[in-house]
């Protein structure tokens, strides 16, 4: 068959004519109501000035103006070749049809239809097919297994019932599947959130949603990206897409997946970055931000769709309510998690104490009482603040005694402090004051809690910006690598040669030249079996701790010969301390990661950990450990010795890097690295060939 070559009236690629169509087919549209090529004619025809839309069958009757034999014939009386065919065919059909509409110049596919990858080996098979034509002609294929895109106010695409209630608006929905799509889109849309674009990705077999993310970068219509995330095949590219992305409008992240504990890698690193964990922690340093639920994006798009912050390390939130009890749930929400509500300036509380009863609280939160003629005033001297950044409004829905829409609207408050309102009370005044604001383009939210959402919402954006614009990656030190299997000892030997403090310690081919050791080091000592292919050290006795006297050695040099212990490494042990585990880890998904939580043998069972990419900076290196529940662990508790933050920093970037540099290694591990009054020393450390069999300790 030969293909149709005439020109489309437009020159755009076949992602914009697949997402934007301006004509459709459908191909299996039938005269049979409730088939599903019916039910999508139907939905594309419904949309006012929406795209032309074929009806494609092989038994169409000739005389039939609704239905068309091919899309061939379509394109003929189109007088143009079609944007997008619609293929609601059976599995085993679809390759033909797919054929027959990149052979007639059509931009892109949806295939709706199951039965591939999901269903086995037959199903596998067609599902390659699809890929190589894709491949092969340059159609772009969304799908298949989806239930399609939409557009509201414009296209829509899709066999899901109601769709046209969507309201439009510019939040892009990118979701893994066609079902999550649709509920996430219904539940912005309900939240008064429009959406401009909604998209399921099925199984993925040519659009993923980098491609996805890519073009809603460019896309001046949409303002804040919902992404949600199932499955990630390359993790590499995903991370450089939303990274691209949310440098120039926000993306909020939901993944799926907090059940399942990825197949463990050898090292603890591995065994500790799970799949769901990762990507969680590798979206986020990416420019995401990362919530729980659906509640809490839809809670975070209402703010980052209307209104963002510059970047900045930490921003200030001043916080105005109208009622005390809930200021206090906002206060305590936003405090929870992070979110700095600074006290504001004397001369910010002279200028508000002239405007507020005396009996009120006005450091920040702002207690104005029942809101009355004085509340923009407060609000316009609360955002001048030095400190405040942006402003968090709750207040009970009182239209006798303020419009607080319009209050927001008269109050001064400079572009670099926007406002994000919480209302509660009555759905029709709630509704009617939610409107107002939005033709102001102020987020509304319905209640303290989800107003605390939006705002460190808002204010995660923020901080990562920041922390995603600092160019102050060091570069990976050239050095050799060890030899391979390395033992301990040659781990130590890199770690010393990355800058990284070790203990004193000598590597001893026999009991002569222990004893000799155990004179030159400062006791007490460790004793340990030094052999590459013994991982788990702890595990088969390798490991005899402070040893001070000759008959203590002979006693850990006797145990360590019943093992077979081939040499003996002695060092100086450290004084007590914190221990934490540092790993850089090949992951298969997303490449070199590196993975730092609580250390020792207790690790994997508590499970709190840090995870980067390799593409961290020192920046964000010097702030990854407080993720961690533990984290006061490291600011002297009790006396305890204090994390010098930059110098962990150093150390963070310093492995990840290499790593990075040496395809050849999967694990370069420190477990423990333990925190001293002196810094930060390595005890334990393995360097892992890739490809290597046997899990590390």
């Amino acid at each position: 068959m030969t293909a149709i070559t005439t020109a489309p009236t437009t020159p755009r690629t076949g992602l914009e004519r697949l997402l934007r169509p301006h004509s459709v087919a459908v191909v299996g549209a039938s005269s049979s109501p409730g088939k599903l090529g019916t039910v999508m004619l139907d939905a594309i025809g419904r949309v006012p000035d929406g795209p032309t839309a074929y009806g494609i069958n092989p038994k169409a009757d000739a005389a039939s103006t609704a239905l068309h034999p091919s899309i061939r014939e379509a394109t003929h009386v189109h007088g143009a070749p079609l944007d997008l065919a619609v293929l609601c065919v059976p599995a085993d059909a679809t390759p033909t049809a797919l054929q027959d509409a990149a052979d007639a110049g059509v931009g892109g596919a949806l295939i709706c239809s199951g039965g591939f990858a999901e269903a086995g080996a037959e199903g596998t098979a067609l599902q390659q097919r699809i890929a190589e034509i894709s491949a092969a002609t340059g159609i772009r294929v969304l799908g298949p297994n989806t239930s399609g895109f939409f557009r509201p106010g414009s296209a829509i695409v899709s066999f899901v019932p109601t769709v046209e209630h969507i309201r439009p608006g510019t939040v892009a929905v990118v979701a893994a599947s066609g079902g999550m799509n649709h509920a996430l889109s219904f539940l912005l849309s309900e939240r008064g959130v429009g959406i401009g674009l909604g998209v399921g990705l099925g199984n993925c077999v040519d659009i993923t949603a980098v491609d996805v993310l890519e073009y809603l970068r460019v896309d001046p219509s949409v303002t804040a990206i919902a992404l949600h995330v199932e499955t990630v095949d390359d993790g590499e590219r995903l991370l450089a897409a939303v990274r691209a992305a949310s440098a120039d409008k926000p993306v909020v992240a939901i993944v799926v997946g907090r059940s399942d504990v990825s197949a463990f890698s050898e090292s603890h690193t591995g065994a500790l970055a799970t799949s769901w964990r990762t990507t969680r922690a590798l979206l986020a340093e990416a420019g995401a931000v990362v919530v729980d639920s659906e509640q809490q994006l839809v809670d975070a798009l209402a703010v980052l769709s209307r209104i963002r912050l510059v970047a900045s390390v930490d921003p200030g939130i001043g916080l105005v309510t109208a009622q005390a009890g809930p200021g206090l749930m906002v206060l305590d929400e936003l405090q929870a998690k992070g979110v700095r509500v600074p006290t504001l300036a004397s001369e910010t509380r002279q200028q508000i104490a002239q405007l507020l009863p005396p009996m009120t609280y006005q450091a920040n939160p702002v207690d104005t009482g029942r809101p009355g003629p004085t509340f923009p005033a407060v609000l316009t001297a609360t955002a001048a603040d030095p400190q405040i950044d942006a402003l968090a409004v709750y207040a009970l829905a009182e239209p006798d005694a303020i419009d607080l829409a319009d209050a927001v609207r008269r109050a001064d408050v400079h572009p670099g402090a926007p406002v994000a309102l919480g209302i509660g009370g009555p759905a029709a005044a709630v509704t009617a004051t939610g409107e107002a604001a939005a033709l102001l383009g102020i987020p509304v939210l319905p209640s303290p809690t989800a107003l605390a959402t939006g705002v460190h919402a808002l204010v995660q954006d923020s901080r990562l910006r920041y922390a995603n614009s600092a160019a102050d990656r060091r570069a990976p030190m050239q050095l050799a690598l060890p030899a391979l299997p390395a033992d301990e000892a040659a781990a130590k030997d890199l770690l010393d040669a990355l800058g990284i403090a070790t203990p004193d310690r000598r590597v001893c081919t026999d009991r002569a030249a222990a004893h000799g050791a155990l004179s030159e080091l400062t006791a007490p000592v460790a004793v340990k079996i030094l052999d590459a292919t013994v991982l788990h050290k702890t595990e088969v006795g390798g490991v005899h701790l402070n040893v001070r006297t000759t008959a203590d050695l002979d006693a850990a040099l006797d145990a360590l010969d019943a093992i077979s212990a081939p040499g003996y490494l002695l060092e100086s042990m450290a004084e007590p301390g914190v221990d934490l585990i540092v790993g850089a880890h090949r992951d298969p998904v997303f490449g070199p990661i590196l993975v730092a939580g609580l250390g020792g043998t207790a690790a994997e069972a508590v499970g709190d950990v840090a995870i980067r990419s390799s593409h961290l900076t020192l920046a964000g290196a010097a702030t990854m450990l407080d993720d961690l529940q533990f984290a006061p662990l490291l600011d002297g508790w009790r006396g305890g010795p204090t994390l010098d933050r930059e110098d962990f920093a150093h150390l963070a970037v310093a492995i990840v890097s290499y790593l990075a540099a040496h395809p050849s290694l999967s694990d370069i591990e420190i477990n423990p690295l333990r925190l001293t009054s002196t810094g930060l020393v390595a005890l334990d450390a393995v360097v892992v060939a890739a490809g290597s069999e046997g899990e590390l300790s």
